[in-house]
């Protein structure tokens, strides 16, 4: 019996793998070896041999394909116009203006405003994703604990978010705390001051803050040192 190799079976359509996997039963079935009809049919002996046994533990059913997870590039649970108005409601104040039960934007709030605006459930690690796509967070393992950070302190940074739907740097004031727990306010224009940030703070935690800036833009380096509201490193 000779088959004309073919691509490699995760690139074949549904049908044609499903082809594939029955011929291969099949020919192990006829007494050949699972290592000959691998190479017969281009596919690894490893394969072969789970589907032999998916179809003698439950049938000609099993060797049906299931559906495939999405590719690269298109795994984004929301749309371009989709993430564009969350990102819209962020940059237009904070939650409770929003209508939201939060002072400040955490990553439930703006769960809550994405089942709200588009309908959809989003879990805590699908929003970070997103807060990273939208570069209103860095990549320098924000989401991580910070076990330097002493209580009753976080670490605040002021990042330039973008929304998908259009090109202008919005802003936004993020503070982390040593638990890993992310809070911040976004706006359409550069902030004045973070009086306001930390008040907000305080009146969500239920307790007093201390801003101590991280990665802070030298481009706003002026506003630290006319703040009383942010302890500057030693």
């Amino acid at each position: 019996m000779e088959v004309q190799r073919g691509p490699g079976a995760r690139s074949l359509p549904a049908d044609a793998l499903e082809k594939l996997r029955r011929q291969a039963v099949a020919a192990v079935g006829s007494g050949l070896s699972q290592t000959r009809v691998a190479s017969m049919f281009g596919v690894s002996r490893k394969a072969v041999g789970s589907w032999v046994r998916a179809y003698e533990s439950g049938g000609e059913s099993t060797l049906r394909p299931r559906p495939r997870g999405r590719r690269a590039g298109e795994q984004l649970v929301l749309s371009a116009a989709q993430q564009g108005r969350v990102v819209d409601v962020l940059a237009a104040g904070p939650p409770d203006a929003a209508g939201l039960p939060w002072l400040v934007w955490t990553r439930k709030a703006v769960a809550e405003l994405v089942a709200r605006e588009c309908g959809v459930v989003l879990a805590g690690t699908t929003i970070d994703k997103y807060l990273l796509r939208w570069e209103l967070v860095g990549r320098d393992g924000v989401f991580s604990r910070r076990p330097g950070c002493p209580p009753g302190t976080l670490l605040v940074t002021w990042t330039h978010p973008r929304s998908p739907t259009g090109t202008r740097a919005l802003h936004a004031l993020v503070a982390v705390s040593g638990r890993g727990t992310l809070q911040f306010l976004a706006a359409a224009t550069p902030f004045t001051g973070v009086a306001e940030f930390r008040h907000r703070l305080r009146m969500q935690c239920g307790r007093d803050i201390r801003l101590v800036p991280h990665d802070w833009p030298a481009a706003h380096a002026a506003l630290l040192d006319d703040s009383r509201d942010v302890v500057l490193p030693a």
